[in-house]
């Protein structure tokens, strides 16, 4: 019971110390989207934080932004009825991620690519695809930061504190 309590309270405090730093400190970078951070973090948390996951994970994430953004100027440059065209650049594409992901796997986490390319979407899809600019890199670095930052800095930080508590 004490320690399910120690590794409760050492994970409640990395995650109440490191994301805000990243939240109050990713504007003045140029990120506007850093909450992305908190999502890929989740995903990586689900994983286990598990370092040896994070280039895999990361490399899914940052190809579903990619995605994302190819998925829009093929939508935006149709002629098609817009409902057949979402319906079959999801399917396509969709269908793509899976099969090159699964091709790839060594070295891309195929649900981190989905879920990447959802962001994506969610952010950018309300946007003029001319106007988007710099908003994949910013939804990048978010990603980036979630993994990396977020989930291998704090799962190490927090094992530095279990360490260090149970002295």
């Amino acid at each position: 019971m004490k320690e399910k309590w120690i590794n409760a309270l050492t994970l409640a405090f990395t995650v109440a110390l490191l994301p805000p730093i990243w939240a109050v400190l990713s504007p003045y970078i140029g990120v506007t989207v850093g909450a992305v951070a908190l999502i890929c973090a989740g995903l990586f948390a689900c994983l286990g934080n598990d370092i040896k996951k994070a280039i895999p994970v990361t490399a899914g994430f940052l190809l579903g932004d990619a995605w994302a953004v190819i998925a829009l100027t093929i939508m935006a440059h149709s002629t098609l009825n817009p409902n057949l065209t979402l319906y079959l650049t999801l399917f396509v594409m969709g269908g793509l991620a899976v099969i090159f992901g699964t091709i790839g796997e060594k070295v891309i986490f195929v649900p981190a690519w989905l879920a990447g390319w959802a962001i994506g979407l969610t952010i950018m899809g309300p946007m003029d695809i001319a106007t988007v600019g710099f908003m994949p890199l910013q939804i990048a670095a978010a990603m980036v930061a979630g993994v990396w930052y977020v989930g291998v800095i704090g799962d190490l930080f927090q094992k530095m504190l279990v360490k260090n508590l149970k002295k």
